[in-house]
C-alpha cells in the first residue's frame, strides 16, 4: 500500500463506499449490484489487500453476505458468494470475519435447498476457501449432507470433491473422513464409469478417495470392504492396456496408481498382488514421466512389503508378468 500514492488510496476507498451505497440503493436493479460486486472484486484484488481490510470495516463484509441470503435475484446471490470468496481468499481478516456458525449455517442451508447448480457451485467454493481452518465447524452443522443420490454435473460434483478434501484433510480431520465414507459404496459405483475416454470423472472420484482414506486405517479398510480397491484394480487394468499408445491413458493411470497407495498404505491386508502386473505394464510405458515412474516404484514397494512372506520375482513372458 505503501507504493500507491496517498490520494489514489482516498479516491480507491471513496469508489468502495459509493459501490457499497450503490448496491444499497439499487435492490431492484440485479444488474447494477452484480457490477458492483464484480467492480469491488476487482479493486481489492488488484489494488491492495489493505483496501479489503478496510471494506470490511465499514461494513461491506457483513452487507454483502446479508444480500447473499436475501436477495430476489439468483445472479446477485450468486456473485455477492463470489465476492466474500474473492475477498476471503485475498485478505485474512475478511476470511476471519466469515468464519462464524452463522456463515456455516448459512452455507449448510443453500447446499440443502433447491437452488440452482451454478448457485451451489459458489456457494461451495466460498466454502473451499474457508472450510481449512474450520472444517470441525462445517462437520457439525452439516454443511454436505450424504443423502441424495449421485450429481449429474460434473463441474458441481469437482466444487463439491474439492471441498470435501479440504474438510477431512486440510489439516486431517477424522470425524469428516468418517462422515464421507459413508459414500463409498455410490463412489464405488462411480468408478466403473471411469474410463480413458471419460478422464474427467477421475480426478474428483480420485482426490476425495485419496483424502478421505488418507492416514485412516479404518476409512481403507472400509472402502476395500465395499469393493473399492477391486474396482480402481480393475480400472487401473483396463487403463494400462492403453498407456502405451496412449498419453491420457498413461496420465490417468498414474492418477488411479496414486489413489491405490493412499488405500493400502496402512492396511497391506487388502492387497491382491496381481496390482503388481498392471503396475509393471505402467512403468513399462514410453508416456510416463519421471514424477509418475516414482509413484508407480513406491506403489509397487507398498505392495511386496504387504506381502512379505510371497517373496515375488517377476519376469517377462511374451510381455505377461509371471509371479514365482
Amino acid at each position: 500500500l505503501e507504493l500507491l500514492p496517498h490520494v489514489f488510496v482516498l479516491e480507491i476507498k471513496t469508489d468502495l463506499r459509493l459501490l457499497l451505497n450503490c448496491m444499497k440503493y439499487q435492490m431492484k436493479c440485479p444488474d447494477s449490484q452484480k457490477q458492483a460486486l464484480l467492480t469491488i472484486v476487482s479493486i481489492c484484488q488488484q489494488n491492495s489487500k489493505f483496501l479489503s481490510t478496510f471494506f470490511k470495516e465499514i461494513g461491506g463484509v457483513k452487507y454483502i453476505y446479508n444480500l447473499s441470503r436475501s436477495s430476489h435475484y439468483s445472479a446477485v446471490k450468486e456473485t455477492a458468494l463470489f465476492t466474500l470468496g474473492s475477498l476471503a481468499e485475498v485478505n485474512g481478516v475478511c476470511k476471519q470475519a466469515l468464519c462464524t456458525m452463522e456463515t456455516f449455517t448459512g452455507l449448510a442451508e443453500c447446499m440443502k435447498a433447491e437452488e440452482s447448480s451454478t448457485q451451489k457451485r459458489v456457494t461451495v467454493y466460498l466454502l473451499c476457501v474457508l472450510v481449512s481452518n474450520n472444517s470441525k465447524i462445517c462437520y457439525k452443522l452439516d454443511c454436505f449432507p450424504v443423502s441424495g443420490g449421485p450429481n449429474e454435473l460434473l463441474p458441481l460434483w469437482t466444487s463439491v470433491s474439492s471441498a470435501l478434501c479440504g474438510c477431512v484433510n486440510n489439516p486431517q480431520n477424522e470425524e469428516n473422513q468418517h462422515v464421507c465414507m459413508c459414500v463409498f459404496p455410490l463412489v464405488n459405483a462411480w468408478l466403473l464409469q471411469v474410463s480413458v475416454s471419460k478422464a474427467e470423472l477421475a480426478q474428483p472420484i480420485c482426490s476425495f478417495i485419496s483424502m478421505t482414506v488418507a492416514n485412516n486405517t479404518h476409512a481403507q479398510e472400509y472402502f476395500a470392504s465395499v469393493g473399492g480397491l477391486v474396482t480402481l484394480t480393475n480400472t487401473l487394468a483396463s487403463v494400462v492396456a492403453q498407456c502405451r499408445n496412449n498419453a491420457t491413458a498413461c496420465k490417468l493411470a498414474a492418477m488411479i496408481t496414486r489413489t491405490l497407495s493412499a488405500c493400502i498404505a496402512d492396511n497391506g491386508m487388502s492387497v491382491n498382488m496381481y496390482i503388481c502386473e498392471y503396475l509393471l505394464l505402467l512403468l513399462s510405458s514410453p508416456n510416463l514421466n519421471q514424477r509418475d515412474q516414482l509413484t508407480v516404484v513406491l506403489t509397487l514397494g507398498q505392495c511386496t512389503d504387504a506381502c512379505g512372506e510371497c517373496e515375488c520375482i517377476y519376469s517377462w513372458t511374451n510381455n505377461n508378468i509371471t509371479f514365482q
